[in-house]
């Protein structure tokens, strides 16, 4: 079976330099699980019942797809794998049991991501390695409060997003009646959600004369350059930061995380993992 790519749309002028490459796209991309390394101490029966109750949902979304777009959409699945706060695990054995437990349900999982690919990409032959996290953390604008005093420090220095102001402190003196202020979201929309989100830690230390910041990235930022990744969105030099490396199951696994590639192709007869339209 044939099917046709589609490309990312975009423009540029003739003197651009480098030049943006599109992605390939889907029209849907399902991700069909984020898994920690302790989801793992709950069992093979534990896995395999949070993928019974994925596939209805690829069914689905696979038959809305064709309807939507015709019998040759373009539909993949994906799954992330949370290696970046166990390094020490084997990939042999996890991803053994995951996708065994995915086969003995009948789900095919197309593209296999890794989280600690989120934050430094590998190099590969001569291409050198993308420290990812820092290039998102440094397209980070934060937007400071009404009437901020600079007694907060910016979201680059302090590892810290906001996207509003927080709720009034008690008073420091107990008699005071200062009235309570709600939190509010920038931008004083109708609804406001207030969120104050860690993005990565950082904890200064001297080595050898010179102090040094080894920085720790947060789940939940790895996990939005993850979706990120999904959307097509990050380039390097004009090309895309990351492109999926197609894995032959039958070769052993590396007995590292960091010998595999950030994004592992499982089925070669997949569609792209970065999504067009959905």
């Amino acid at each position: 079976m044939s099917s046709t790519v589609e490309y990312a749309a975009g423009y540029s002028e003739g003197s651009e330099q480098p030049r943006v490459i599109g992605v390939p796209l889907s029209h849907v991309s399902i991700e069909v699980g984020h898994l920690r390394m302790a989801d793992l101490d709950n069992g093979d029966d534990w896995i395999r019942e949070q993928f019974r109750k994925v596939v209805p949902l690829v069914t689905w979304f696979t038959d809305a797809a064709k309807a939507e777009f015709g019998p040759q959409a373009r539909v993949s699945t994906c799954l992330l794998v949370d290696d970046y706060f166990r390094a020490d695990t084997d990939p042999g054995e996890v991803l053994g049991r995951l996708l065994g437990c995915a086969e003995d349900k009948g789900l095919t999982i197309d593209y296999l991501g890794r989280e600690a690919g989120c934050a430094v990409v590998p190099g590969t032959g001569q291409a050198p390695g993308i420290e990812l996290a820092q290039a998102v953390r440094a397209r980070i604008v934060a937007a400071p409060a009404r009437g901020a005093t600079g007694r907060r420090p910016p979201t680059d220095q302090s590892g810290w997003l906001c996207n509003g102001t927080r709720a009034s402190d008690e008073p420091v003196q107990a008699m005071h009646n200062d009235p309570y202020r709600p939190p509010e979201e920038f931008g004083s929309p109708a609804h406001s959600i207030f969120l104050d989100v860690e993005l990565w830690r950082a904890e200064p230390r001297k080595q050898h004369g010179s102090n040094e910041s080894p920085i720790t990235w947060s789940l939940p930022f790895l996990t939005s350059i993850w979706q990120l990744l999904r959307l097509g969105l990050l380039r390097f030099h004009g090309r895309p930061v990351i492109e999926p490396q197609l894995w032959d199951r039958r070769q052993p696994w590396p007995a590292g995380w960091s010998e595999l590639p950030a994004v592992l192709k499982l089925n070669p007869r997949a569609t792209s993992c970065a999504i067009a339209y959905w």
